[in-house]
């Protein structure tokens, strides 16, 4: 697995930029925000009521490919 839970959402950002949809579809919209910046991926799902199990799954998905 490439994409951990306890990775901040600005590192997995900037190191794969194709995985800013898999975030917005998920319901985290808020890649440009402050919080991005120093959450890390299983705080902001948590924040946002998403899977996180399922984002992780995602995203890595992406970057597989």
């Amino acid at each position: 697995m490439t994409i951990t839970k306890d990775m901040s959402i600005m590192e997995v950002v900037q190191k794969y930029p194709d995985t800013v949809p898999v975030f917005m579809s998920s319901g985290m919209g808020c890649i440009g925000c402050a919080a991005a910046h120093f959450e890390n991926i299983e705080q902001g799902a948590g924040a946002h009521g998403i899977d996180i199990d399922e984002l992780i799954k995602n995203l890595n998905a992406v970057v597989e490919q």
